[in-house]
């Protein structure tokens, strides 16, 4: 079925949601590019994405990643056989920095993902992380232990989980108020010169924790939460990854869902992690449905999605920005690649500062206990 709006064209195929932009300069273009075969153009996607410069070196990243999270933790129930296709449809349209972390679904989520990453190594680039464990008082609460020790069997495990002999990317999931800085990346630091490791990152650091980091060892990438809703790191944050040449990673560009304008408040399930955060609860309904109908008004204006139109957002804030919105399905995979080719102008990002100004009561994005978890040093 093929769908037209202004200059933009959605062709879906079976189970698949093709999302293909081509700019038309009139409507004898459009004619040729129906009468045209259609797996040259859809296909020609594979070799498009986007790039951006990894940290100070000279890897080229696509300009989006996955995060791959949601396939086994956090957000209902798993479908591991569409998460395997989604895995594998990234590889296909150029999407080859995927995000892990020991702790999503209890190492399971690492499990799964080695099922694709193993025979295709050499096209991933692949980022997990270290130092949570679960505690004994719930579901969705954990406990942070950055020590050497736990790192290094937690480095062993992850491995061997992703069936893999060396890590492209390693965080420390948060930093430890027990250890300083300077200790714990002195000892990930160890891994990269035992070839265990690649690249060293940190997750939500602040940037006094980053600037002491890199002063024992280049920390390559910094991943915090980011997105319209989310906009603390813009102060220090990210003006720092960008002085020192680390990659700032955004999770949650898409505000857990927020801003793609089908988020259904009474429909987030028990299981679902969002039902722990402010932001999500009932008394916030009102003004963020509003606000993410005004986005949705913006996009459709820009003849894209509210997602792509949040993620366009996110990327256009500066080069050395890769976020890694997550999915488990492939729609939703092809929908956010189509993100790189949407151009945002001043007047368009003056309009979307307006909206968020008109409905600013958004909600907290983590309750009490995940903020302490949030480095403030």
């Amino acid at each position: 079925m093929l769908t037209e709006n202004k200059h933009t064209i959605f062709i879906e195929l079976g189970a698949d949601y093709w999302y293909a932009r081509w700019r038309l300069s009139s409507k004898s273009a459009l004619s040729d590019l129906l009468s045209a075969n259609l797996d040259t153009l859809i296909f020609n996607n594979n070799n498009t994405m986007q790039q951006r410069k990894f940290a100070n070196t000279n890897i080229l990243l696509p300009a989006i990643g996955l995060g791959c999270m949601g396939m086994s933790h956090a957000y209902g129930e798993p479908d591991d056989v569409e998460s395997i296709a989604t895995l594998e449809k990234a590889i296909e349209i150029g999407i080859t920095f995927w995000d892990t972390a020991d702790m999503y679904g209890n190492g399971r989520n690492e499990e799964l993902i080695a099922k694709v990453l193993k025979p295709n190594r050499e096209k991933i680039f692949i980022a997990t992380k270290f130092g949570f464990r679960q505690s004994d008082s719930g579901t969705f609460s954990f406990v942070f232990d950055g020590s050497e020790k736990n790192m290094r069997s937690a480095v062993e495990k992850s491995l061997t989980r992703l069936n893999i002999d060396v890590i492209d990317l390693y965080y420390a999931h948060r930093i430890d108020p027990n250890i300083p800085v300077e200790e714990m990346v002195g000892a990930m630091a160890k891994l990269v010169q035992e070839g265990k490791v690649r690249f060293l990152g940190l997750s939500e650091a602040s940037a006094n924790s980053l600037r002491r980091a890199c002063a024992v060892h280049h920390i390559s990438a910094l991943q915090s939460e980011y997105s319209l809703l989310t906009r603390d790191v813009e102060k220090e944050i990210i003006p720092a990854c960008k002085e020192l040449g680390v990659s700032f990673i955004p999770f949650s560009p898409l505000a857990r869902g927020l801003v793609t304008n089908t988020l259904d408040y009474s429909k987030i399930k028990e299981n679902d992690f969002r039902k722990t955060l402010p932001r999500y609860q009932m008394e916030y309904a009102e003004n963020n449905t509003k606000l993410a109908e005004g986005l949705a008004k913006i996009a459709l204006a820009k003849s894209c999605t509210p997602s792509q139109l949040a993620l366009a957002w996110v990327l256009a804030q500066g080069g050395h920005i890769i976020p890694i919105p997550g999915t488990k399905r492939r729609k939703y995979l092809l929908e956010n690649a189509g993100a790189v080719d949407i151009v945002l102008t001043v007047k368009d990002l003056t309009e979307i500062d307006t909206l968020l100004a008109k409905y600013p009561n958004t909600g907290d994005r983590y309750n009490e206990n995940s903020y302490k978890l949030v480095d403030k040093s």
